[in-house]
């Protein structure tokens, strides 16, 4: 048992539980079953993007260019849409995933060719993302009425009683799972976090796995931005503005250490859900927006410290444990 609670995934899922519940006492509704797979789905965009940015964190690394990606990923597709409704959706989703994965290649390869440090790349392709998007568009929206019902009701169809983007959402968390947990790659990433030095003595090319890693949030990025223009229904310059410190927050609060090599695919679907639930209960407890950023804002703060508390006790255990030997 002791064993058992050292996970902070369930330290974040009790949380979670406790949240709901003292939620509930204002609004008796709020843990009905359907009110919660609904809370899921709103969430679902949020967490597929903190997946895409956990494995970068996990490399020592950031992407802050992630919503940028997104809006001009959303407004591409959305173009290509309004221009050509008659593309299936399926073909869409896969120019978005391409344009995601080049505009992080573009991340990795100056991060791994130039080496050049990530949140300085990502500093300058969030301005030139969202600016090419800009440059794209001419600075017009694209609406609802521009938008073929097809490719706004996609994600929209029921399938076992929950949306096509809870699925979609779903199958991304399993992906990255096996990935993590189960591939070569995933166990690279998690040894470039915890010791890069090291990683290159055991064979691991960091730099290519940073490449990698980019491409993979870059495409998360891409996907993100036709499930996010199709749900909202509007493409503009403005969509997801600011939008990476939501995801960063995820990650954080979810347990990933900005130190890298520390994390989980499952405390970043808790962190996302966790702000997620925050950002729907609150305004319908009626409480300000104020406070609503003061609470999310002290989540992560105090997410920053159990992070940062949990890394000292583990190294103090290795120098104990070397001082014995």
């Amino acid at each position: 048992m002791k064993n058992f609670l050292k996970y902070r995934e369930i330290w974040l899922l009790a949380g979670i539980v406790l949240l709901i519940g003292l939620i509930s006492t204002r609004f008796p509704g709020f843990a009905d079953p359907a009110n919660l797979r609904q809370v899921f789905n709103d969430t679902s965009i949020l967490m597929i993007l903190a997946l895409g940015q956990m494995v970068v964190i996990l490399t020592r690394s950031i992407d802050l260019s992630m919503a940028s990606n997104l809006c001009f990923t959303g407004m591409a597709v959305a173009m290509l849409n309004a221009a050509h409704p008659a593309i299936p959706i399926p073909v869409l989703i896969v120019i978005a995933l391409l344009v995601g994965l080049l505009l992080g290649a573009i991340n990795g390869i100056l991060v791994w060719r130039l080496n050049i440090p990530s949140i300085v790349v990502t500093l300058g392709t969030l301005t030139i993302y969202r600016g090419a998007t800009f440059v794209v568009s001419g600075g017009a929206w694209v609406n609802a009425d521009q938008m073929s019902p097809d490719f706004i009701n996609f994600q929209r169809a029921a399938f076992l009683g929950l949306p096509v983007l809870s699925w979609i959402a779903l199958l991304v968390i399993a992906l990255f799972f096996l990935a993590m947990t189960r591939t070569q790659i995933g166990r690279s990433i998690y040894a470039i976090g915890v010791n890069p030095t090291a990683s290159v003595y055991a064979g691991i090319d960091v730099g290519r796995t940073k490449f990698i890693v980019f491409c993979i949030s870059g495409m998360i990025g891409g996907l993100a931005g036709y499930l996010w223009v199709s749900r909202y229904v509007i493409a503009s310059v403005e969509v997801a503005n600011g939008y990476e410190l939501n995801i960063i927050a995820a990650c954080v609060i979810g347990g990933i250490s900005i130190a890298g090599g520390i994390g989980s695919v499952g405390g970043a679907v808790l962190g996302a859900l966790f702000l997620g639930i925050i950002s729907n209960a609150l305004p319908v407890i009626n409480i300000s927006p104020f406070w609503q950023m003061a609470i999310s804002g002290s989540a992560i703060i105090l997410a920053v410290v159990l992070n940062a508390r949990g890394e000292r006790r583990q190294g103090r255990i290795i120098l104990r444990k070397a001082e014995a030997a």
